[in-house]
Order: C-alpha cells, then structure tokens, then sequence
C-alpha cells in the first residue's frame, strides 16, 4: 500500500527532512531512495524549454528546443487561449526531458521601460499580466507537468537585484503588484512560485511571512509549495519559518546543517518544518506519478509552426500610412543585418538553445520574393559604416519600398543589467532617418523587448514591431510585412516619446540600496492619462489591415448593486475586405467624485476579447462585472473598496481610442472610515452623505460663522467656497461665538453617531 505524504514526513529523520528543503544540484530536488522518494528536474521555460542536456556537466549546456515568443511579444497577443497553447506546448517538450515543474511564467510588472528584465515579463498592467499568467499556466500543468511562476514580488529591476529594497507603500503593492500573482494562483492554481531575490519594504522576499504566508497562502490559497530564486536565500531558517518551502540550487548542505540545528535549539519548530516537507513530497510524487501515466508527445515541427503561428498573432501593426502591406510587383530593399540575423530572444536565464529560427530574409526567398538586400549596419554592436550607409540610401531611393530590420542588440538588454537609456543604436537611428528622406514608404521592422524611442517615427511610413518574436520570427514578418497575415497584436504597454517622461524616471532604479516606488499607482497608462501626457504609442494599440466598428454598447441593468453582477455588450463588425482580429478592451472609470487617498487614475482595464471576424461578419462581446472591477484598493480598510455612485465603462479600441462610454450606478452600504473631531474640515464632512445633513443644518442656524468662515464676502465666490471647505469644525465656534461653540458640542456625538449607524 502506497504510504500517506504524513506517513513519509514520519519516517523522514530530521536530516532528510532538511535535506529535501533544498537542491541536490542545479536542477535537481533531492532523492530519498529508502523511502521511494525520487527526485525531481525543474527547468526553465516562459518561452521554451531550457533543460540540461542529458550527461552535461555543465548546467547550462541545454538541450535543443522551440523557441516561442518571449512574454513582451506573448503579452501583445492579448489572447489567454495563446499562452495556454504555448505552455502546455512547453510543457509537453519538459515531460519528454523528464522535466517535472517549469519556471515561469515570468509576469512581474513593467514599471520602467530600462528594466533588463521586461523581454521576460508581460505587461504594465496587472489585470492583463494575470489573465494572460493563468493561461500560461493553466496550459502546462494540463499535460500533466508543473508550472512555477515568478518572481513573488516587486522585482521590477536588474540593478542590485540580490540586495535592493522595494519600498511600496501598501495601496500601491496591493492594487499594482501583486493583482497579477493574484489572479495566476486562484485562476492558474499552480503546483509550484518563486520567490524574488529583492527586499519588499525592509524584508528578504525569500523570508516574508506577509508575503509566503499570509497573502499567498492564507488570503489567496496556494496550495504548492514555495521556491527560491537561484541563490536568493538569506536567512534559511527565518525563510523556512515565513513559508519558503524550497531552496535552489541549495548550498551543499551549509543550509540544511542550519536547519537540523535551529530545529534541536528549539528556534525553529518541527512542525513547521513538516509542512514544508510535505508540501514539496505532495509535488514531487505528482510528478513522478504523471509522468508515469503520459506517454512523451513531443513534435518538433509542430511545435515550430505553433512558434510561427504565435508570433503572427504577437506582432503590433504600430503606424502605417499606406506601404503595409507589400505588392509583388514592387521593388522592394531589405536593409539592416536583423533581416538576416533576427534577435527572437533575451539573453539570461530563459535563453533557449535552438537552431529552428528562420530569418526574415530566408523567410523571403523560400516565399520567392523579389527584393534586394543591404546589410548597413551589424546586429550585434553599434557600428556606423558610411560606404555601407551610402549604399542602403541608394538602394532605398532606388526601390519603391525601404523595410528597415532594427531592433536592440543582445548586450543592450539581458537578465542581469538594466538598459541606460531608450534608444536604439545611434548608427540605425541615423540610417532610418537618411532613408525616411529619400523613402516616403519607409518600412521599420523592430526586435526589441520594451520600447524604444522612436525619433523618426513621424518620418516613416509604417512601424511593425515584433518584439521578441521567437524562432518563427522571420516567417511570421515575412507573412505580415507582403499581406499573407492580418496583423493583430497590441501593445501591452505604453510606448512614451522619450525617456523623461516616464513614470519612475527620477527612482529607477534607486540608489542601489533601495528603490523607492513614489509614483505609486500611477504606473503606465495610468501615469501618461493621469497628467494628459503625449505618448508615441499608448496601451492596448494596434493597427491591422482591416477596420472595426462598435454600436449597441449597453447594459442588462443600469445599476449595480454590491453584491451582484452587471453584464456589458457591444456589438463589433468588421467593416474592412480581410479577416481580421479586434481586441475589444473594457476601462472603467471612477466618476463618484470620492476623495481617494493616493489618487484616482482616471481609468484602468477591467476586461478585453480577441474576436476574429470575416469582412462583414459581425459578433456581440459581452463583460461580466462586480463591484471588484470598480474598486481601487483601500489602506484604510485594508480591503478593495468601491464608492457609490456614478462610473463610466469606457470600450475601446486602445487607452486612448474609446468607441463607446455607458454609464453604471453602483449602489452600496459599506463606507470609509471617517474619524471626526475639531478640527475635521467641513469640506469632508459635506461630502460624505452621513454626516453631511447635520453639518449643513448647524451651518443654517449659524450663518454667521459659515460667512466668516468663508472670507466674510470679501474674496470671489470660489475662493470662498475653498475656504469655507477647508475650515475646520473648531472654526464655527471661532467664527460664531458662544452660539456656534454650543452647536459644535452637540454636533460633534451627532456625527460621530451617525457614522456608527
């Protein structure tokens, strides 16, 4: 009879139990073979497998895998069916290597656009990232393998990653970054989460009760067990203690000879070593168990037309004023060494070993096109050959359509350093600008994972940025660039004109010590709508070869009340000649008018679908709401809270193209919590409809105090109104005398009363 997981915790000594608490090598969790405990692989995989080769001594000698598009170009699918293609496509590769949990997916929010990081992360917003997480994840554990996702939290920077500290006040961590986490362990319900290697507010994620415990497991309900980034661990024991289960790679036994000592001190109880244990044992015979019930299925070529078809749908369509898409009949110049050496992945630890990928160019000659090439500048540096850049001038002037291939060089971007600045190299910068002057149908074709500034954009024709596409990069460019595919990606973040004008541009990445969040959370298009900013291109954007419209946006029911749901439809045809997609994205709006501590951004997404129609086809697109999809998060009742009242759904297109508003009134009980004393403005207490009655009834019977309070008639109306809103309770008695004085000590038991109610 198979024993119980507490029947092997039992017969676990002390040594064991430690021992299993962290990584027999690199890859590896530890074995028991006394006890029929096998050990069990993990390897990376956001974008494709990265799993030792069989007999390597070295552990990043990988074995050969499909590249898919990495989270930056996954994410501008804006399709939660994609990413779960693409992991359970992972995770079928990770099952024939004998891989049991795969690491990622990586969905850590994009607070700068320099963070190296951000070619493995999906997006500025929360509600996206999660969705888009969940379906990663829910996509590999159906073929029987784990998924872990990362980096639980705050790790939104390269600099100092080990050691930096988040300092996130608690509005902002809660609302901002850790809603995506959220939604990938209730949703996805994954067997395994990494830690970060950063501090959050003073403390090593690696042993953050709030964080391991109290959030994942108590408030969300994580039922897997906990792992450390590779040698993200501090204090082992303390770690243990807080709800880290699991160390990688492990430290040769330093750590687990701490373990066994803090145990027999009495510092740390048993039990809760136990636990650990037996939430790492309930995985690993999981594991084994499916893995001996599925047959590997792993198809190569399969799997490289799904990395194609991936990217088709991955790539944004960002400007186009006419060259998108190519004719056959016209002359056309490939320009830039990315045509023939695409970069389709970040550097670091996702690197995937693949010799699948197929250029742009090849891509082009298998398809028979005719084109020219010039190379003009290297993919791998910033190099300016000025006979190279003469002949690509000429070549362009010569043609009728110039497509530019630049992108970001590996060393511009890679785990480990963040970017310095925005911009692409300085020779393709110079090029593109020397060919948009001779080339009205200009063509620029970007590989980069995050944004780059674009000074030439209003010079150019069309912009398709491809992201970090993966292996079938240069078939998908092929097919979108000549018309063979409709492009249908969107941005999954903000694309800003220029560096200074970002969000976190005066923080990031701190002073190497800590990193403090001040914009709190106006991050993304929260930040650039909140102070009515220009961006090149704003979230959610994308163009395609088609067109969309939108009508008949209406509600079930005009009111929502706190406990129930409120459904959303609109009705999209496609009003173009070709099959296209259009994301549909849902905003709301806070209209209220409620004082919001730490701001109200003016919109934030709350829903988006991927439809696909046909030339005139027509579809309705509905969006279930709660009272959660209204709230923003609130410090004071440490708890999501949405103020009655007026709100806006907003349907567009992109942040920053609304097809359709509708109007919801949202009916509730709960408030704020509002202490009052004397020195309460009034302003506060006239605004909040449980104490505003009796304020304004004592303000009637002393009409003196109230005009005095507000500047005795001598200031115009406004300023008035302004002073009378900032006086303090105290000030009737100061403005009105004995009369008033009286008023305010019987007002004040009145309003804390009714507060009460």
């Amino acid at each position: 009879m198979t024993p119980t997981i507490e029947e092997l915790v039992h017969a676990l000594t002390l040594e064991e139990k430690a021992g299993l608490c962290s990584g027999q090598d690199f890859w590896r969790t530890k074995a028991v073979q006394r006890l029929g405990i096998p050990a069990m692989m993990v390897s990376d995989g956001p974008h494709g497998l990265r799993a030792q080769r069989p007999g390597a001594t070295d552990h990043n000698d990988s074995v050969e895998a499909v590249c898919y598009p990495a989270g930056c170009a996954a994410a501008a699918s804006f399709d939660p069916t994609l990413t779960r293609r693409m992991g359970a496509a992972v995770a079928r590769h990770a099952r024939s290597a004998g891989v049991g949990v795969v690491l990622g997916p990586a969905i850590n929010i994009k607070r700068s656009p320099l963070c190296g990081r951000n070619f493995e992360y999906y997006s500025e917003d929360p509600f996206l990232a999660g969705e888009l997480a969940a379906g990663f994840i829910q996509g590999v554990q159906s073929e029987g393998v784990g998924a872990c996702p990362k980096h639980f939290a705050a790790n939104n920077q390269e600099t100092r990653r080990m050691t930096a500290d988040s300092r996130i006040d608690e509005r902002t961590l809660q609302e901002i970054y850790l809603p995506a986490f959220e939604t990938a362990v209730r949703d996805g319900e994954p067997w395994t989460l990494m830690c970060s290697y950063n501090r959050l507010n003073g403390v090593y994620a690696s042993e953050n009760p709030f964080l391991l415990t109290e959030t994942l497991r108590d408030r969300w309900g994580f039922g897997g067990f906990t792992m450390s980034d590779w040698g993200a661990v501090n204090d082992r024991v303390a770690g243990v203690a807080a709800g880290l289960d699991l160390e990688m790679p492990g430290s040769e036994g330093v750590n687990d000879a701490r373990i066994v000592a803090a145990v027999r001190s009495g510092q740390l109880d048993e039990a809760v070593l136990d636990k650990a244990v037996g939430r790492i044992l309930n995985i690993v015979l999981r594991a084994a168990d499916e893995a001996a019930r599925r047959p590997a299925a792993y198809d190569a070529p399969a799997s490289h037309a799904l990395a194609v078809e991936l990217a088709k749908e991955s790539a944004v369509l960002l400007q186009n004023l006419g060259a998108l898409p190519l004719r056959d009949w016209q002359k056309v110049t490939y320009i830039g060494a990315f045509a023939a050496q695409p970069r389709f992945q970040g550097g670091g630890s996702s690197h995937v070993n693949t010799h699948g990928a197929v250029s742009a160019l090849e891509a082009a000659r298998r398809s028979r096109r005719k084109l020219r090439y010039v190379e003009a500048f290297p993919a791998d540096r910033d190099q300016r050959d000025e006979s190279a850049f003469l002949q690509a001038v000429t070549a362009a002037e010569e043609s009728d359509v110039a497509v530019i291939f630049a992108g970001l060089p590996e060393m511009f971007e890679s785990e480990g350093a963040d970017r310095r600045h925005m911009r692409l190299p300085d020779c393709q910068n110079n090029l593109i600008a020397r060919v948009a002057a001779v080339q009205k149908n200009t063509v620029v074709v970007l590989h980069a994972g995050a944004p780059v500034e674009c000074p030439w954009a209003e010079d150019v024709s069309a912009v398709l940025c491809m992201y970090l596409a993966g292996e079938g990069v240069g078939e998908a460019a092929d097919a979108l660039l000549w018309g063979e595919a409709n492009p249908a990606g969107r941005l999954p973040e903000t694309w800003p004109v220029r560096l200074e004008q970002t969000p976190c541009y005066l923080d990031f990445p701190g002073d190497g010590v800590t990193a403090d969040y001040r914009e709190g959370v106006y991050v993304g298009y929260r930040w650039y709508d909140a102070r009515h900013l220009p961006v090149r291109w704003p979230f959610g954007h994308g163009m395609s070869y088609t067109g969309f419209v939108y009508r008949d946006a209406a509600l079930d029911q005009t009111t929502l009340e706190e406990d129930g749901t409120a459904t959303l439809r609109v009705t999209v045809k496609n009003s173009g000649a070709l099959r296209g997609a259009e994301v549909v994205q849902l905003y709301v709006s806070d209209a209220t008018g409620t004082p919001t501590p730490g701001g109200r951004v003016p919109q934030v997404l709350r829903g988006f679908q991927k439809v696909w129609l046909e030339p005139g086809q027509e579809c309705e697109v509905r969006f279930a709401l709660t009272a959660r999809d209204l709230a923003h998060y609130s410090a004071e009742l440490h708890d999501w809270y949405a103020a009655p009242g007026r709100y806006e759904l907003r349907l567009g297109h992109s942040s920053r193209d609304i097809r359709a508003t509708v109007p919801l009134e949202y009916r509730t009980a709960r408030r704020l919590p509002l202490t009052v004393d004397e020195n309460t403005p009034l302003g506060i207490l006239l605004a909040d409809d449980r104490t505003a009655p009796l304020v304004r009834q004592v303000l009637e019977q002393n009409r003196q105090a109230a005009d005095n309070g507000g500047g005795d008639g001598l200031m115009p109306p406004d300023a008035m109104a302004q002073m009378l809103d900032a006086m303090p309770l105290r000030g009737l008695a100061n403005f009105g005398g004995a009369q008033a004085a009286q008023a305010m000590d019987t007002l004040l038991p009145l309003l804390r009363q009714a507060l009460q109610s």
